[in-house]
Parts: structure tokens; sequence; C-alpha cells
């Protein structure tokens, strides 16, 4: 699906990938409706969007509150006059910790946001999405969603769970002109951490922290988008993601094994 001239929802967009999403789409001619439920970070997305403000507005936003949801896409028809895409992107990671360590509320939390923000704002967009000549969904999973990361269990099985849904939503969108995507982020440097709620001082300052390579989420945005163009089902974002999919689905103990030695020394006792 072409990007120029298209408008789009983009959940997360005040920060990280959804940030660095909300300014490429920008600049390749789209409008876009920018969704955060953090004011301040919305405000300095649009700061950056510079000549382009115009192209965007911004959304202060709980994906998780359904009646909130539903009543959003008045907002950006209002704003834009139509939308023609939807990337989910909004996302928070667990505290690294065991499943042993790890309550309740946190591990609702994850999947609120995660996995039911996805699927009230997937929803309350579809029937708009289905009148138009084309459309894309684009929701984003992750790594962690085919690949069991230790001290990850909830996020990765809210990822999973995402993965699945959108893959179902792929399928059933077939007799239609709406696009589906999922993507799958390997280490991305993003602040994700910290807009989780979670503290990772101890983890920076560790020895091993200077391993783990990631990916700058200016290319990650790059690499979606790419993919977005070419109508992609699978968008795998960064080597890392490439080669664990490619590990996971040759030996999958294996890869789980490697994943934990690589992670591990992020992993309280």
């Amino acid at each position: 699906m072409k990007i120029t001239g298209k408008t789009f929802v983009v959940t997360g967009g005040g920060s990280g990938m959804g940030r660095e999403l909300t300014l490429l789409l920008l600049k390749r001619g789209a409008r876009v409706a920018a969704v955060d439920i953090n004011e301040a970070t919305l405000k300095e997305t649009a700061s950056l969007a510079g000549e382009f403000q115009s192209m965007l507005s911004t959304h202060v936003l709980n994906i998780t509150d359904r009646d909130a949801v539903s009543k959003f896409p008045e907002a950006v028809i209002a704003a834009h006059g139509a939308v023609d895409g939807l990337f989910n992107n909004a996302g928070i990671i667990q505290r690294f910790v065991k499943i042993n360590d790890l309550d309740f509320k946190e591990m609702e939390r994850v999947f609120n946001v995660n996995f039911w923000g996805m699927v009230n704002m997937t929803k309350t967009f579809l029937p708009y999405l289905l009148k138009r000549p084309e459309a894309h969904i684009v929701d984003t999973s992750s790594m962690g969603g085919y690949l069991p990361v230790p001290g990850q269990s909830v996020y990765g099985a809210s990822k999973a769970a995402v993965k699945l849904f959108t893959e179902a939503l792929y399928s059933e969108m077939q007799p239609t002109h709406v696009h589906v995507s999922t993507v799958f982020p390997g280490a991305i440097a993003t602040n994700i951490a910290a807009n989780s709620g979670i503290d990772i001082s101890a983890m920076a300052a560790s020895e091993n922290q200077s391993q783990y390579k990631t990916t700058p989420a200016t290319e990650a945005a790059r690499i979606i988008l790419d993919g977005v163009e070419k109508n992609k089902f699978h968008i795998l974002v960064g080597s890392d993601a490439k080669m664990m999919d490619f590990l996971t689905r040759l030996v999958p103990e294996r890869a789980t094994k490697i994943i934990y030695s690589q992670m591990r020394s992020l992993l309280a006792d």
C-alpha cells in the first residue's frame, strides 16, 4: 500500500518507534493522527514534525479504555477527513523477574496494553477501514512473541497473542482491500522500559550490558514502512530478530538456550 496521500493512526506516537513512524510517515507524504497516553511527549513529537505539523494531529488516549477508544474515530475523521491505516505500535514490557515473582496485577497491565489495547483499536477502526478503497493494519508483536525471553514471560505471551490475532485477521481480510502486517522487532533503542514504569538503572550498570546490540528506532521505522509499502505478511526488524526467527524454526530448544545465556544477567535470581 502506498503511503503518500493516506491517513494513518499511530499508537505510542509520543516516543520510540511510534514517534519515528509518525515522523517518517509525514516525510513520505501521509497525514498522521498520533496517539499516546503522555501529552508531554506527544507535544515533543509535534515539535519535531517541523514543516509537516499541518499534516499531524495529536491525541491523548488510553488505548485500554474501550469507551474512549470507541469515540476516537470521530476525532480522527474530524481532523483528517478519513482514515486509511492503523499502526498498533504502543506497548510496555514487564519487570525482568521470573514468573514466580511476578504479581497478577502487573501481568494484567501488560496484557491490557499490549493485547487488549491493540484489540480495542482494531475492532473500533476496522469498520472504517473496510469502507476505504485500500487500507492497512500494522500490529507490532516482538521477537519475544516467537522466542521465550527469560524475565519477559508475560510480555512475550502478550506479543504471541498479538501475532496469532494479527495472522488470523490477515486470513480473514483476504477477500477485502485491507492489508495486514505483523511487525517483529528485535532489540530496538527506545525508552520502552521507562515508559513501562520500570527502573533499569541496575541493568544498565551491568558489565554485560554493552553486548546487547540494538537497532536505532529511525532505522526500525524505515524497515517497517518499507514493508508496509510491499504489503508484507511479516516484517522482521533487526539482525537479531531475523537470526532468532530462523533458529527458532530450525532448532527451537537450542534457540531457547541461546537467548537464556544472553539474557540471564538481566534476570534476578
